[in-house]
């Protein structure tokens, strides 16, 4: 039943969006009801914050890569791109000063 219960929480609670706060509630509610021992309760709050970080890292890795890939596909420079062509262009401006056009 512990098993089931777990399996239950992660999917239907929506992990990558559950805080520790939230997870310790209603562990401790259920715990409070007699549905899980104390020790039970700690251990499945442990493994569902450590479950809901790694939900929230990955999904954090996904985005960026798919902003990354969306951005690249509408051609939108990146910031990188954007410093280099800035500093060209200061580098030019400098040329044309020292050249005295102005």
């Amino acid at each position: 039943m512990f098993e089931m219960l777990k399996k239950t929480i992660l999917f239907g609670a929506g992990l990558a969006s559950m805080t520790g706060e939230k997870l310790e509630k209603f562990v401790d509610e259920m715990v409070k009801k007699g549905e899980i021992s104390e020790k039970e309760g700690r251990e499945l709050v442990d493994d569902l914050i450590a479950r809901s970080k790694k939900a929230r890292a990955d999904l954090e890795v996904k985005i960026s890569a798919t902003v990354e890939k969306t951005m690249e596909r509408l051609n939108v420079p990146s910031r990188s791109e954007i410093e280099k062509l800035r500093a060209r262009i200061e580098e030019l401006e400098r040329a044309k000063e020292d050249k005295g056009d102005k």
